[in-house]
């Protein structure tokens, strides 16, 4: 099928949906405590507030698998009308996939992509950003502000990669290879690149690990915002100036886009996280209503930067 792309605004993301009275939607999400997936949450929530025709049963996988397989087995005993599903493991989506369809539950994953997305049963989609604007519109931006500053030449970087279990890091970090592969960005040479599982606090001991080999570099490509934010910390800690550093993260998290405003981080990607909660919703509707829907539903990315800093605050 085609792909579509969806306007980010609520009252757009509402329109157009037939809704039954009080549709009931079981939602399993990977982790709570995780401060960009808080946001997708949120979008869900402002949506499920402004709607009479849906009511949430939101669970915590608490980052494991079979507990999130639990949660799914469990929405369709309870007889949910559609389940949405932020996956722990983007490997292990087939069994959820399976179970759905053998009940006959709609099921719609949010934000990460599962590793069966080309095999989806009927009543199955998937909503999210593409994550090959994401990786590729920050390290270009990345690219971009090296050469800008004289380093053409030759600069070295380090990459901070999310969950390896997680295909939204392994396409990011695919898409700054591919960046740093093209001639205008081939001056840019990587260091080291480890996880850090999306994590702050592994962030921040892994950039100090990185700083006490005493390597010399010119840029941080963080996976995410809060790796990102936690290798500033560490670099920070160590007495360095962030002027000399170009440091890039994705999601425009609130603590990111301040980050920015103060001068130590240089560029992230705002990924519609609302978005692509409020959407996924949405999408579950219109499967248990029985409309047809695009399996794959994309939510565009867009380049932060301290130049448009100001239409993302």
């Amino acid at each position: 099928m085609k792909k579509i792309l969806l306007a980010a605004g609520l009252s757009t993301l509402m329109m157009g949906t037939t809704a039954m009275a009080e549709m009931q939607i079981g939602v399993s999400v990977a982790r709570f405590d995780d401060n960009g997936l808080t946001v997708m949450r949120n979008g869900m929530t402002a949506f499920d507030d402004a709607s009479d025709d849906v009511s949430l049963q939101m669970e915590d996988a608490t980052d494991d698998v079979a507990k999130q397989l639990d949660q799914i087995n469990n929405f369709i005993a309870s007889g949910v009308d559609a389940i949405i599903v932020n996956a722990v493991d983007t490997n292990a989506t087939e069994a959820m996939s399976n179970a759905a369809a053998a009940a006959g539950v709609p099921l719609v994953y949010v934000n990460r992509q599962p590793i069966n997305m080309d095999t989806l049963p009927d009543g199955q989609a998937f909503v999210a950003s593409n994550e090959i604007e994401s990786g590729t519109l920050a390290a270009f931006q990345m690219c971009r502000q090296l050469r800008a500053e004289g380093k053409s030449g030759g600069a070295r970087v380090y990459v901070l990669v999310g969950q390896l279990s997680n295909q939204a890091a392994v396409q990011r970090t695919k898409d700054f290879h591919d960046v740093i592969g093209m001639d205008m960005c081939n001056f840019i040479t990587i260091i080291d690149e480890q996880t850090a599982n999306w994590s702050r606090d592994e962030a921040n001991d892994l950039m100090t690990n990185w700083l006490s080999s005493g390597d010399e570099f010119d840029a941080v490509f963080g996976n995410n915002d809060e790796m990102a934010l936690g290798a500033i910390q560490a670099m920070k800690a160590a007495g360095i100036s962030m002027d000399d550093v170009v440091v890039g993260g994705v999601d425009a998290t609130s603590d990111a886009l301040l980050a920015m405003s103060v001068g130590d981080m240089d560029v992230t990607v705002f990924q519609d996280l609302a978005g692509q909660g409020a959407g996924s919703i949405q999408t579950a509707m219109a499967l248990a209503n029985g409309e047809e829907v695009d399996k794959t539903v994309f939510i565009p990315f867009k380049l932060v930067t301290p130049e448009n800093l100001a239409d993302f605050q």
